[in-house]
């Protein structure tokens, strides 16, 4: 099992804290004839910048916005180059960003969508895992 160093806690991505760059790994699927692929994400945040570096089969991809979540799906679209997809909440359909949840997260947190049903505190999920 690959070794994921989850924020730990997420006053830290709100800009407190030690301020150090912290890191999550992310199997990618697809890539056709190159196959899956392992991606070291790099979480930094700047004031009202967040920041994210993915990190794969020799290549890094930037994106800075105003939350996590914004960061990934920039991340994504350029991963789709090589045919890539985020093996994570994320990168799932059925996964949103909430206002309220989004704010105090910096986008780290999203809630998982249940057709018909209204979203609960079980629903919120952390973007990098998966599941």
């Amino acid at each position: 099992m690959l070794e994921k160093r989850p924020l730990s806690n997420y006053h830290r991505a709100n800009g407190e804290g030690d301020g150090m760059d912290h890191q999550r790994t992310v199997f990618l699927v697809g890539g056709g004839a190159g196959g899956d692929a392992v991606a070291m994400f790099t979480l930094h945040v700047d004031g009202a910048v967040c920041s994210l570096t993915c990190a794969y089969r020799d290549k890094v991809i930037k994106a800075e916005e105003e939350d996590f979540f914004e960061a990934l799906f920039q991340i994504r679209q350029r991963l789709e180059v090589d045919s890539l997809l985020p093996f994570c909440y994320g990168a799932s359909a059925n996964v949103y960003p909430e206002n309220t949840v989004m704010e105090k997260s910096r986008g780290l947190i999203a809630c998982k969508v249940k057709m018909g049903q209204l979203p609960q505190e079980t629903d919120l999920v952390d973007i990098f895992d998966d599941g």
